[in-house]
């Protein structure tokens, strides 16, 4: 185990943060209307009184920003922790499928799964991955049968209870950090430099953003508002609903 040095991380998040944020303009850029019509309820707007193109629009982008941000973040911290990790126990990326990242301590092989927050699943997918879990064990065992392995399941922020999940262990937040790099107070060091010219490269995508809002806000007045201006529901619902729409 080496002592982490936390101007190491500053230095990758420094160097590496701006993938987090081309990542977040480009999934802007890419974006069509009809993906996003199709994903929401169109019977929710109209219960709610929704008289506007703008309100539409507003709340099934951001809607869709919240959730994609979540992942490509997500995405961003698994490569965080894994440099952090390999810094302090030698921990590499996993070529097993679906296992994030390895290393070894004290005898034992540890397996990890990094997610966003504590609530990243339902059911099927937490079963899933403690199958996944398993099918990884069987996988390194196949050339050392007497390995130690403990699966984790990590995630970035929030707190759990009870981490010992039977099949594997779950670790948030403070604890997550503290496990992968033996800093209890990595979690709130990490905080600031995150924030490295954080508001220039807000200020990108909020350029790009208006103009996304401004061109989903023209098509959609053109294909689903009247001469008058008004909200034709029924066209809507049948773009969103209808059998073999295109």
């Amino acid at each position: 185990m080496e002592q982490l040095n936390i101007q190491d991380v500053v230095q990758y998040v420094e160097s590496n943060i701006n993938v987090f944020h081309e990542k977040r303009i480009k999934s802007l850029d890419n974006l069509k209307l009809s993906q996003v019509l199709k994903r929401k309820n169109p019977y929710l707007f109209k219960a709610k009184y929704t008289l506007t193109a703008t309100q539409i629009i507003g709340g099934i982008v951001d809607a869709h920003i919240s959730s994609n941000e979540e992942t490509i973040f997500g995405d961003w911290l698994e490569g965080l922790a894994i440099f952090i990790n390999h810094k302090v126990y030698g921990g590499w990326k996993s070529g097993i499928s679906n296992i994030d990242f390895e290393f070894d301590k004290d005898g034992t092989r540890y397996i990890v799964t990094v997610k966003s927050g504590p609530n990243w699943g339902n059911s099927s997918q937490i079963l899933k991955m403690a199958a996944d879990f398993k099918t990884a064990k069987k996988t390194l065992r196949t050339g050392n049968s007497g390995l130690t392995i403990v699966s984790i399941n990590g995630c970035c922020y929030g707190q759990g209870r009870n981490p010992d999940k039977g099949d594997y262990f779950k670790y948030c937040g403070q604890e997550f950090w503290s496990f992968i790099s033996g800093n209890e107070n990595l979690y709130l060091e990490i905080i600031e430099p995150l924030g490295y010219r954080a508001r220039e490269r807000n200020e990108a995508f909020q350029q790009s953003y208006a103009r996304m809002i401004n061109r989903f806000v023209k098509q959609f007045a053109n294909e689903f508002c009247d001469d008058n201006g008004a909200i034709e529901w029924e066209k809507l619902v049948r773009f969103n609903s209808e059998k073999n729409h295109n």
